[in-house]
């Protein structure tokens, strides 16, 4: 078989799900035994999303090669429960870079470097080289923005040529757009749709599918109406409806034939999909009962996005605790104004997240203290972990003005500081330590009892450490460092055995949590969530 090609492009408005969608349809795909891969090519002009304000991008997902890119990735390997790498990512400025870097270089021998085609092949070879490293079936690229946006342009003309180049029947385009709902007249409009279209094919793409996002199910007149308007058979008009859980979406494509229409055009014959294992995972966790409070302070809780991988991982643990998460999102500065007591006293368990820069360090590492002194669970990732220490060595340790260099470069008691290999760079870009580093793992610890193992791999983005020549002062206190890097000796993981649970680690184990499969340390805060819930 030859490999297939889906392209999935968005319309009339950003935020439509075009991430979900891709790879939803990548889920029901693998569970028909197709292999699937998935690249999500972003116009922005950023050379990855490493250096993006958590503001306007949302979080930064780490793939385990290290490559720092859109949180969409992470959707993708939820779904799809596969590692992916920095081939999966593709961004207007790593193309840019890659062609400029090739014309310094003399590789067009005089020729006069263009949009078309020179940059549009750069772009098309990112699909080849996914193909050729990792020998898909089928291959799903999602075009980030909206359909219009001036940015996007080279990425729609590289993919219509795309389309010319290969079998007809082997690269399908399907376009999501969103049927705004008029509650005056109960309506559902598909103006906005047909433009959409109108703009697809102003640039030579007509889509062979139109999935349509809406807060009510698609009528069969409406799909006739976009059918005869957008030029496209009414059986490959589909509803994408609203969903509370987004781990629903497989099986609604799944009830709608989406997969099936594509195996049509390709070509392909019927085959059945296996998401036994999906559904049951979708079905306990809309129907678990009990609720655990969790608390996120946090520094960017404005937007949730910023922390999307912890939502989901949070997600993943309820099933086997067979509860529900509510998530409170507390900023951590407004503890600095008020009190932990009045932001913490009600929350079942404390979970402090990655961040970086010095707002809001302070209440951060209150919360650490509220949790600590009152045997609340807590659970430090990464900043999470540095804020603990910090707590500790405060007040712990007495080492008053104790602090992260980050913080305050003058502190006499740097307990966490800048690697030693770090203090020469001075390009912020792709120089942090990055991606999957091996863990060795302490007998008779916490973390050994969660891992059942004594050595595990973890991903990491992060400049600064635990400094070692604090760490006899913290272990006389009582402070057990359970998790160590195996080839630097750097602090991974720090617990304190005197409280039910109370635990840092200095990788992101967010990033490998999957909704049949959920991270181990999650599942096991919540569960001591629980128990202090019910003791409490």
């Amino acid at each position: 078989m030859s490999t297939k090609y889906l392209f999935i492009m968005g319309g009339v408005m950003s935020s439509l799900g075009k991430g979900i969608l891709t790879s939803s349809i990548g889920r029901i795909l693998k569970s028909k035994d197709f292999k699937v891969n998935i690249i999500k090519f972003d116009p922005y002009l950023n050379v990855d999303a490493g250096l993006q304000n958590p503001y306007q991008h949302g979080e930064v997902f780490v793939t385990d090669d290290g490559a720092e890119t859109d949180l969409d990735l992470g959707h993708y390997e939820r779904f799809l429960d596969e590692n992916l790498t920095h081939l999966s990512n593709a961004t207007s400025g790593s193309v840019y870079s890659k062609l400029i870097e090739k014309e310094r270089r003399g590789d067009f021998l005089g020729a006069t470097v263009q949009v078309i085609p020179h940059l549009t092949k750069e772009i098309k070879d990112r699909i080849v080289e996914l193909e050729e490293k990792t020998k898909p079936d089928v291959i799903i690229a999602e075009i980030g923005g909206t359909i219009g946006d001036i940015e996007g342009l080279p990425f729609l003309e590289a993919i219509r040529e795309f389309q010319i180049e290969h079998s007809r029947g082997d690269v399908l385009f399907i376009h999501l757009t969103y049927l705004p709902h008029l509650h005056a007249t109960d309506e559902l409009k598909t103006k906005p749709t047909q433009h959409s279209v109108a703009e697809l094919r102003r640039v030579g793409i007509r889509p062979d599918i139109i999935a349509c996002r809406s807060d009510i199910p698609v009528s069969q007149d409406i799909r006739e109406k976009i059918s005869l308007f957008c030029d496209v058979p009414k059986n490959h008009v589909f509803s994408v409806l609203d969903v509370a859980n987004i781990y629903e979406v497989p099986l609604k494509m799944e009830e709608e034939g989406v997969c099936d229409a594509l195996m049509a055009l390709w070509g392909l014959e019927k085959k059945k999909s296996n998401l036994e294992e999906w559904e049951k995972m979708v079905n306990i966790m809309n129907n678990v009962n009990q609720v655990v409070h969790i608390g996120v302070v946090g520094k960017y809780i404005s937007l949730c996005d910023a922390y999307m991988s912890f939502t989901e991982a949070l997600k993943h643990a309820q099933n086997p605790n067979m509860a529900r998460v509510q998530l409170h999102w507390i900023n951590s500065e407004d503890i600095e104004n008020k009190s932990p007591e009045e932001m913490l006293a009600d929350m079942d368990g404390i979970l402090v997240p990655g961040g970086f820069g010095k707002r809001g360090i302070e209440g951060m590492v209150l919360a650490s203290k509220f949790a600590r002194e009152n045997k609340v669970p807590y659970f430090g990732v990464c900043l999470g972990l540095q804020i603990a220490v910090l707590d500790y060595a405060r007040h712990v340790l007495r080492l008053t003005h104790s602090n992260s260099t980050e913080f305050d470069p003058g502190t006499p008691y740097p307990v966490i500081d800048l690697m030693p290999e770090q203090r020469t760079i001075k390009d912020k870009g792709a120089t942090m330590r990055l991606g999957g580093i091996d863990v060795k793992i302490l007998p008779n610890t916490l973390a050994h009892q969660i891992y059942q193992s004594e050595q595990i791999r973890q991903r990491h983005r992060h400049r600064y450490e635990f400094n070692n020549s604090f760490k006899p002062r913290f272990e006389n206190a009582k402070m057990v460092f359970s998790g160590m890097n195996i080839e630097k000796n750097l602090v991974e993981i720090l617990e304190l055995p005197s409280h039910p649970f109370f635990i840092g680690c200095q990788f992101h184990p967010e990033l490998i949590s999957r909704p049949t499969k959920p991270e181990p340390l999650f599942t096991h805060f919540i569960k001591a969530a629980l128990e202090y819930s019910d003791h409490k």
